[in-house]
């Protein structure tokens, strides 16, 4: 039923072959200036104009006036999951038009079911689902003991280099590694990648150093997996296969080393970080949290709600979180002064979630808390925003293409009523939304969240 609403939405907005943003503060994500009363024109899939209003006086097309408003390039989210495991059978229906309900523009998806996130990422090209533009990786790389669906069972050298070459052969943009990949295997993975011309994203493996990883040409640490070990005296010892815990690593903890650490990925810009912090929070603290008054709520699938998410905070705090809880506190406070060091050093950052494989994610809405988090590090909210939109745009090597809005960009933009550059937590101030060339005017975003609701009753 959604999908038949998605492209009832899609087809009324397809009539505006141009499209006119008159009277609007443009918010230049690149100098942090604010250029006032601007228009934007949009012909098709991308900026035609970006002028003073009083130099435009619109002939055709449907007219936006957007006086007081603020427009942004549209977010990214760059580590999300939309068909993995328990949430897939919602990832057409709820988790796609979520991002876009929510300004999310772009997505890199780190680990999904092959299959339906290929079809994916070619129904949102067509404009035949409503969903933001995709980079995939299509199944996660994992160790030969994975416990998630979304994964390749990876045991050795050789099935390494087949999962690389098969998953190239199927058109994905990159490739994901996670924690259990063993060593020789991650070599054979990183190698065959680069070869085949797929970039190497992910997890630094547990057996496997982040001096190591740089070295192999992995792209992006996510969670800060690796600098965390690096960082520690112990990491000899968790590469060959010792516990690690947040007691333990702040135990281990040596300025020293961090500092050392920070200053190598200092000197390779080319290496990414997606610390997805809030989630790490809500991973660390999940005994603490009260996600049952999360205002969002009412948008996570039923079944999360009711199932998913009370069984996970359950496995979490028997597996992971099982040192004090002051001490885990501890350890969340440590990452945010990791990631204050790393972004004093001008190492690049990237916005990403993980949703919705955790608690108490929601595909869209946590990007905003994330951040907002990356404001509680010392980010100002431009260096914040920055992390969803430019960086995102430079990591891809794609800054023609989005990341500003500046003409010739595609029309991926969120129109806001209040000035994020103020306020960091505007970004959720949402009035309309451009999707490749797509206007969401107020209505249509009001129906479209008003019908996700809906739809996630019913998951």
């Amino acid at each position: 039923m959604l999908l038949c609403f998605a492209l009832l939405l899609l087809s009324g907005a397809s009539h505006a072959q141009q499209l006119t943003i008159v009277h609007v503060n443009v918010v230049d994500v690149v100098s942090g200036r604010i250029q006032p009363n601007m228009t934007v024109v949009i012909a098709g899939k991308r900026i035609a104009r970006v002028s003073p209003s009083a130099r435009i006086n619109p002939q055709s097309g449907k007219v936006v006036d957007a006086t007081g408003q603020y427009l942004i390039p549209g977010l990214w989210d760059m580590h999300t999951h939309v068909y993995f495991d328990g949430t897939a059978a919602a990832g057409t229906d709820l988790i796609l038009p979520l991002f876009v309900a929510n300004g999310v523009t772009g997505i890199r998806d780190m680990g999904s079911e092959l299959e339906a996130v290929l079809q994916a990422r070619a129904g949102i090209a067509a404009h035949r689902l409503v969903g933001p533009r995709m980079v995939v990786s299509g199944p996660m790389l994992d160790g030969p003991k994975s416990p998630y669906k979304a994964s390749i069972a990876i045991a050795t050298p050789a099935d390494g280099r087949k999962a690389v070459d098969q998953l190239k052969a199927r058109g994905v943009d990159f490739i994901k590694v996670q924690s259990l990949v063993p060593r020789e295997a991650y070599f054979a993975i990183a190698a065959e990648a680069k070869k085949a011309g797929l970039p190497l994203d992910g997890h630094v493996p547990d057996a496997v150093r982040a001096t190591e990883a740089i070295t192999a040409g992995q792209r992006t640490f996510e969670h800060l997996i690796g600098i965390f070990e690096a960082s520690s005296t112990a990491e000899d010892g968790y590469v060959t296969g010792q516990e690690k815990s947040p007691g333990r690593l702040l135990a281990t903890y040596a300025p020293a080393r961090e500092a050392a650490v920070v200053r190598l990925l200092a000197a390779h810009p080319q290496v990414w970080q997606c610390p997805t912090l809030f989630w790490e929070r809500g991973q660390w603290l999940v005994d603490s949290i009260a996600w049952q008054q999360d205002p969002d709520l009412s948008y996570a699938g039923r079944s999360w709600v009711n199932q998913r998410w009370p069984k996970a905070q359950t496995n979490i705090a028997r597996t992971l979180d099982t040192e004090p809880l002051a001490v885990r506190a501890r350890f969340v406070t440590h990452e945010l002064d990791l990631v204050r060091k790393l972004h004093a050093a001008h190492v690049g950052f990237l916005a990403g979630t993980d949703t919705p494989a955790g608690v108490d994610l929601i595909p869209g809405a946590s990007l905003h808390l994330e951040l907002q988090r990356f404001v509680a590090a010392g980010f100002t909210p431009l260096e914040a925003l920055q992390t969803a939109t430019l960086n995102p745009a430079r990591f891809l090597k794609r800054t023609q293409d989005f990341g500003t809005v500046q003409a010739g960009r595609l029309a991926d933009l969120v129109l806001l009523s209040a000035n994020p550059l103020a306020d960091i937590a505007n970004t959720r101030s949402i009035v309309g939304v451009l999707a490749d060339g797509q206007y969401f005017s107020p209505t249509d975003l009001a129906q479209l969240r008003q019908r996700l609701q809906q739809v996630a009753a019913g998951k």
